[in-house]
């Protein structure tokens, strides 16, 4: 691990946009590596940041995008990929949840043609200060479901996962409970292919070791499994893998639900799964952590968010930890058949932090963390020492933070507010760009 960054104190600039009058800020709890008080951004007042941070809105649902479509409400999962010079492109989910009645998809060359989820694409300016501009924004995929997070690769592409496992004995016209590649190159929909031997569960996350090409996988449901998938051939995940679940050594079944020590390390090994596709209209969620879980996997509590950083993957449990608030765990592979399994941080505290959902870690070795909770959600930061503090607060609805990742030149911090799954709800919704002086705190 890097050193701490605790003591770093928060500082301010000159010129602010932040306007004096509005929602009481938030105090920061006086906790070390934050950047101080959080107050409305006078262009956009339904955000706070702290002082000496900028913000600009690139995208809201509804808004007209270059293809003749409407932004999608449910903005989710999300992923930043240089294109060359300061041009960034984002992939961005969108999570709707649609029933069968009333789904269609949103655009062209759809996966399932009454599915209504998929993902958009943003082209963005940004400038060496890490201010951003959007330039062109357009469909990617459309006709899956439930597109809640997924994760980049080291080879310019978007994994977006689908979280849930609905299949034709419902009404769908395809199975879905699988991931998705969207190349960022795209520059309309792609042709959607399942990625079946991932596994066909509900998925959230998933991570890339850049050495292996090992993908790291969660899974949204309680208990639930991490899983990594072992490509045939590293880099091109259509053609097929492995599919395996962590165990711990010496504790079969482990339930890291409850009980868990900050810093303890366990051994971790790994369980194949012998099915990890069906091809039944209907399957059960537990159908591949049943077979994992058979053979000693361990347990965790709604994994959602997961992301590659210092030679491991680190990965939230939403609803784990004594307080059911939230656990962050990291895994680091040690052979090729084992690893180390630790807990960095389990939450005491609904004003601490409630729900850690999306996950990301900074150029700067801090860890972002989006809340979805009840209430008003924010957006925090983890130090290395163990403290949280706040650095974005959604002012207007109790929607959840979500997609946060940093652009390549690790200036810019993109993050949505996700609105509403339902693609018919007028619930305000959006993208946003974050700029200002990063080194003097965590993130």
């Amino acid at each position: 691990m890097a050193p701490s960054l605790a003591g770093l104190v928060a500082c301010s600039e000159p010129v602010s946009p932040f306007d004096d009058n509005g929602i009481a800020p938030s105090l920061n709890r006086g906790l070390t590596g934050g950047y101080g008080k959080l107050e409305p951004v006078k262009k956009y007042p339904e955000i706070s940041l702290p002082r000496g941070f900028f913000a600009e809105r690139l995208s809201v649902r509804g808004d007209m995008m270059d293809d003749g479509i409407r932004v999608p409400q449910a903005l989710d999962g999300m992923g930043a990929f240089a294109m060359g010079g300061n041009i960034v492109r984002l992939v961005r989910n969108h999570e709707i949840r649609d029933g069968i009645s009333t789904a269609k998809p949103f655009g062209s060359n759809p996966y399932d043609s009454k599915a209504p989820a998929g993902t958009t694409t943003l082209e963005v300016e940004v400038r060496a200060d890490g201010a951003a501009t959007l330039r062109k924004q357009f469909t990617s995929l459309t006709g899956t479901m439930v597109n809640c997070a997924g994760g980049i690769t080291p080879w310019g592409s978007w994994i977006t996962s689908e979280e849930t496992v609905a299949g034709t004995s419902a009404g769908w016209a395809q199975n879905h409970g699988y991931n998705f590649e969207v190349p960022a190159s795209a520059d309309g929909p792609v042709t959607p292919v399942p990625l079946k031997a991932m596994g066909r569960f509900v998925h959230e996350a998933v991570a890339v070791d850049p050495d292996t090409g090992i993908v790291y996988e969660t899974e949204d449901r309680n208990p639930s499994g991490f899983y990594r998938f072992i490509p045939s051939v590293k880099g091109n995940l259509a053609a097929g893998g492995t599919l395996e679940m962590l165990a711990v050594v010496g504790a079969d079944k482990y339930d890291t639900r409850k009980g868990q020590t900050v810093g303890l390390v366990h051994q971790a090994r790994w369980v194949p799964i012998a099915n990890p596709d069906s091809d039944a209209p209907s399957i059960s969620s537990g159908f591949v952590f049943n077979q994992g879980f058979a053979l000693g996997g361990a347990q965790f509590a709604r994994l959602e968010g997961c992301w590659w950083g210092d030679g491991g993957c680190y990965f939230n449990s939403t609803s784990g930890g004594e307080k059911n608030l939230g656990q962050i765990f990291k895994y680091t592979p040690t052979s090729a058949n084992g690893g180390e399994l630790v807990m960095v941080y389990e939450s005491p505290d609904r004003g601490v932090l409630k729900n850690p959902d999306n996950v990301c870690v900074s150029p700067r070795g801090g860890i972002v963390l989006c809340e979805d909770s009840s209430g008003t959600n924010f957006v925090r930061g983890l130090t290395r020492s163990g403290e949280v503090f706040d650095f974005v607060r959604n002012n207007i609805n109790d929607a959840e933070w979500a997609g946060a990742c940093y652009s390549p030149q690790g200036n810019t911090l993109f993050v949505n507010i996700q609105g509403s799954t339902s693609s018919t709800s007028d619930v305000f919704a959006a993208t946003y760009a974050i700029w200002g002086p990063w080194n003097s705190g965590a993130l």
